[in-house]
């Protein structure tokens, strides 16, 4: 740990001064290059009143030829993390390093360009990522053209051609247009753009969630294909542990904003010890639907939780297995671990079990709590019945409790508020005709 103090403080000394990236990167306490550090980083969005703490003093290193998965439910801030990485979020606390140096805030201009050339990025959406009116040879072709990677119009023909073959095209394509192909065409189109520039390092977010799931497995394929070759290092964001298990050599898990846990894939999947984790791969769908019709949820319950006297931070439990928590939590997810019984997040029900609801629970279950779901289709609060019902209040004071006990809620509305409209309007009439009266009479 001190030596990985050293390492960042080293880095921090560097970052100052720092025109360029090193060859190679810090070496932590285990003898792995680090690539890719975050030190506490906090990232927000608005001010104020509005101010929203999308990450929450996020820390974790990223090797040199590794895949780390970021994995969380929408909205938890994975993708905010990965905008971060390419300068895209600015950090509101905290600093990226990579290969030592620091790549967050203000940096010189050369190494902007740096970050850009060494770190890429493959979108979620295909189709939005591109520029659909430029073809596909402009489109792979505009990092080369950008820091002038090529030496001329053959060699950068060659280097599209070649790529655009690797990631499963023809070279036909580069003159069509992206509206041309489909949404796995597309996202290849993403990937030739993005591995063309041969980076180091890039940030896959969500790249196959958009697709068909005979089209994932080839995008998974090509990206574990460059990564053999190149050497490249991946920051792979998903929401589908079924995925990243495979994918992954170590899996981090976010929840709100802050990273819960941190471990390898087989590690993470044997001993899920924050109950986030373990929701999130009892969600994962079991191919047998009689199986997955008896699997039982299990759901997370932040309130489990008691962090009012003393404030949760990132362990090491041991066996680079770190989690989020108490010093009480932590003592028990060590004792857990150190049993050496792996955990199981998925359980099946025995259909031939008696339901343990009761006959009133089972008949209100489908039973939605929303009044605006509970409501009839044909409930539309048509006008119509507020002016029926003030021309004649008697329909509507019949049909203003007809409507209430069948739940059409809003048409009760209507006649509601027709019926008493009209009942005030001919009481006027008539208190004004009364005294016309008897004002005549004297």
């Amino acid at each position: 740990m001190a030596k990985m103090k050293d390492n960042t403080q080293k880095a921090q000394v560097q970052s100052e001064t720092a025109a360029h990236f090193p060859e190679h990167g810090p070496v932590d306490k285990t003898g792995k290059e680090v690539i890719l550090s975050l030190r506490g980083v906090d990232i927000t969005f608005g001010k104020g009143d509005k101010l929203n703490r999308a990450v929450k003093n996020a820390t974790f290193d990223i090797y040199k030829g590794e895949t780390f998965s970021l994995v969380g439910e929408s909205g938890s801030g994975k993708t905010t993390i990965g905008r971060a990485v390419i300068r895209v979020n600015p950090c509101a606390a905290g600093e990226i390093l990579y290969k030592g140096v620091r790549i967050s805030g203000k940096i010189p201009r050369s190494l902007d360009r740096e970050v850009i050339r060494n770190i890429q990025m493959v979108f979620q959406d295909p189709a939005a990522s591109l520029n659909e009116r430029a073809t596909v040879d402009y489109i792979v072709s505009e990092g080369l053209y950008n820091f002038h990677l090529f030496e001329n119009e053959a060699d950068r023909v060659n280097k599209v051609t070649t790529m655009i073959e690797e990631v499963g095209l023809l070279p036909e394509h580069l003159t069509r247009y992206p509206h041309e192909f489909s949404g796995g065409q597309r996202q290849r189109i993403g990937l030739a753009r993005a591995m063309i520039m041969e980076p180091e390092f890039v940030v896959a977010d969500e790249p196959i969630s958009a697709l068909d799931v005979s089209i994932r497995a080839q995008i998974l394929n090509l990206l574990k294909k460059f990564q053999k070759e190149r050497e490249v290092t991946y920051l792979f964001i998903a929401h589908d542990l079924s995925i990243v298990r495979f994918i992954s050599d170590r899996i981090g898990v976010i929840y709100k904003g802050d990273i819960v846990e941190i471990a390898s894939a087989e590690e993470l999947f044997d001993y899920p010890l924050h109950p986030y984790t373990r929701s999130l791969i009892s969600a994962i769908p079991i191919p047998d639907p009689k199986l997955e019709k008896n699997k039982v949820l299990f759901t997370y319950d932040p309130s489990v939780h008691d962090y009012s006297e003393e404030k949760p931070q990132m362990y090491d439990i041991g066996h680079e297995h770190y989690i989020f928590g108490s010093k009480a939590e932590i003592e028990e997810y060590k004792r857990i671990r150190e049993a050496g019984v792996p955990l199981k997040s998925i359980k099946i029900k025995d259909p031939n079990e008696p339901d343990e609801k009761s006959t009133e629970d089972a008949e209100t279950e489908n039973v939605s709590n929303e009044p605006i779901l509970d409501a009839p289709i044909h409930d539309t609060g048509n006008k119509l019945y507020a002016l029926l019902s003030f021309f004649l209040p008697l329909f509507g004071l019949i049909a203003w409790p007809i409507f209430k006990k069948h739940r059409y809620y809003k048409n009760f509305r209507m006649c509601q508020k027709g019926a008493i409209a009209g009942l005030i309007t001919i009481g006027v009439i008539l208190l004004i005709f009364l005294l016309a009266l008897l004002i005549a009479i004297i």
